[in-house]
């Protein structure tokens, strides 16, 4: 497998998007999008958590993305996703429920994108199943800049990380401050749709 740096991969996601045509109670549709085709080529941030709803995801990484997004405007960033292994209708939910405004989610109900990128782990320990380890990504064009993963990856941790990957340490690093580098070195494989720009032109 190369070692990072490297390009994020290019999975199916399955979204639920309103379609005011539709009417009713529940206008929405289901559509099938790349991981290119949401993020787009702009200078952007992704970042991964463990569960929608979660304790510190809730309560400090995602509102805290939110709440500095001015912030990470004028350091270069167009765009902040959220990913998850979670379903559409649960990240939907989940950002109503948050109030978001500038952060994107983007579900990976089957965990594609999080295994193509070598983040998935067991939760069994905690009854999640699979699901991401914490990390976040500075990516442009495809291309992962700079990588903030938390420390202690493995299997059924006992704990859940938090601080490398916080909006608070990516600022930093964009503003030019003391920043924290985190754990291991991410590692792509290549097997996922990688470099599949041609997909959505």
């Amino acid at each position: 497998m190369p070692l990072f740096p490297h390009r994020i991969p290019n999975v199916v996601h399955h979204v639920r998007v309103r379609d005011e045509s539709i009417g009713g109670d529940n206008p929405f549709k289901w559509e099938m999008k790349l991981t290119h085709e949401i993020v787009g080529r702009e200078k952007c941030i992704i970042f991964a958590l463990p569960g929608a709803f979660t304790p510190t995801c809730s309560t400090f990484q995602l509102p805290d993305f939110e709440e500095l997004y001015p912030r990470f405007q004028k350091a270069g960033i167009e765009n902040i996703f959220c990913v998850s292994v979670n379903d559409t209708f649960v990240m939907n939910k989940w950002a109503e429920d948050q109030g978001l405004e500038h952060v994107k989610v983007i579900p990976d109900g089957s965990g594609k994108f999080t295994s193509s990128i070598g983040m998935d782990v067991y939760k069994d320990n905690l009854g999640f199943g699979i699901r991401s380890w914490r990390y976040a990504l500075i990516v442009k064009n495809f291309e992962i800049e700079q990588q903030f993963v938390e420390r202690g990856f493995k299997h059924n941790a006992d704990d859940d990380p938090y601080g490398v990957s916080s909006p608070q340490n990516i600022l930093a690093f964009l503003e030019g401050r003391e920043y924290d580098a985190g754990g291991e070195a991410l590692q792509l494989n290549l097997l996922d749709g990688v470099g599949s720009e041609d997909k959505i032109g």
